[in-house]
């Protein structure tokens, strides 16, 4: 489906899916609500059709139906990763068939490889150039990896890979937040790894990191993870392994010897961190997206440290946690 079409014998202006017309719009609006909208009005909007937008009803030619706006742009969406694909298939047959060139033209005019950040486009793509970089691979792997909800199955994908890696010498080193100490998907995934892999936590962390032998790095560059940044040049990774480094000084082990956190005056660790961002004015909602938390949780520790300290409210509370000093331990332990 192109994104740009000329419609001249309508006289209709042409322009792209993402800059609909308001007179497509608006007759797209009215399909919605109606359910549907005679041929003859849809003439003057000729990329309604065009766009998938509008549809023919099968019993009856002489009306068109609305295409539900999440089908359609799933459809142009799809659309435009083909596209992306396609382009990037291309570059890939420009740069084979032009290396025999480079050769044959002799170092003399072959330029220098440069430094890159590339932006990787869908799940797919991106767990692919990670793989590829890691199959190259032979010294060191750091990574953060922040709690997300992932299942059994995608905390163990990528087992096979870090196990081969670590067979070639390599060296796993992984950040990850308190609350996977105990997740049995994560101690499973480290108890089935042979190798030179350690493990460490933190009540937060920041988003994903991986650093593939100090030279190249994927960090995400959508919230919800589908597009990542590949980074290969040497003074952000290095700027990159040094936050790694930062972080893993600050971290409590974990594997393959963990060291468990001290309660300090009834107050447990993960306790004593959400009564810092209830210091700092947060919500129970942001405290359980920076913790790896549900929000029922969050509040049931909430209710424990109230109790801990003999708080009757909310406001009591935060000048309770004041006063406890449970919050220089907090910073002690974490120096």
């Amino acid at each position: 489906m192109p994104v740009e079409k000329t419609w001249s014998a309508s006289g209709h202006s042409p322009h792209g899916a993402e800059d609909l017309c308001e007179a497509g719009k608006e007759l797209y609006a009215r399909a919605l609500s109606g359910g549907r909208v005679g041929v003859e009005e849809a003439v003057g909007t000729p990329c309604l059709m065009d766009f998938g937008l509008l549809q023919p009803v099968v019993t009856d030619l002489r009306w068109l139906e609305p295409v539900p706006p999440a089908v359609a742009l799933h459809r142009l969406l799809r659309d435009v990763e083909r596209r992306i694909f396609d382009e990037r298939h291309r570059e890939a047959r420009l740069a084979e068939t032009f290396e025999s060139l480079m050769r044959l033209d002799g170092p003399r005019t072959a330029p220098a490889e440069s430094p890159t950040i590339t932006a990787i486009d869908g799940l797919q793509r991106i767990n692919l150039a990670i793989a590829e970089t890691m199959a190259d691979a032979t010294q060191e792997l750091l990574a953060i990896q922040p709690h997300n909800g992932r299942n059994h199955t995608s905390v163990q994908e990528s087992l096979g890979r870090d196990q081969a890696f670590l067979d070639r010498g390599g060296r796993i080193r992984t950040i990850y937040q308190h609350t996977l100490r105990h997740s049995p998907a994560v101690v499973a995934r480290y108890e089935h790894l042979n190798g030179d892999a350690e493990v460490r936590t933190l009540n937060e962390v920041i988003e994903r990191l991986l650093i593939i032998d100090r030279t190249v790095a994927f960090i995400p560059a959508s919230r919800d993870r589908t597009v990542a940044v590949e980074i290969r040049l040497p003074a952000l990774v290095d700027y990159l392994v040094m936050v790694f480094d930062r972080l893993w000084h600050m971290a409590v082990p974990m594997y393959p010897k963990a060291v468990q956190q001290p309660s300090v005056n009834g107050i447990t660790p993960r306790q004593r961190a959400i009564a810092a961002l209830l210091i700092e004015g947060h919500t129970d909602t942001a405290i359980a997206e920076r913790l790896g938390m549900n929000v029922r949780t969050v509040r049931v520790h909430i209710a424990k440290l109230a109790a801990t300290l003999g708080s009757e409210s909310r406001a009591q509370l935060g000048y309770l946690i004041g006063r406890s000093g449970i919050l220089e331990a907090e910073r002690r332990q974490e120096r």
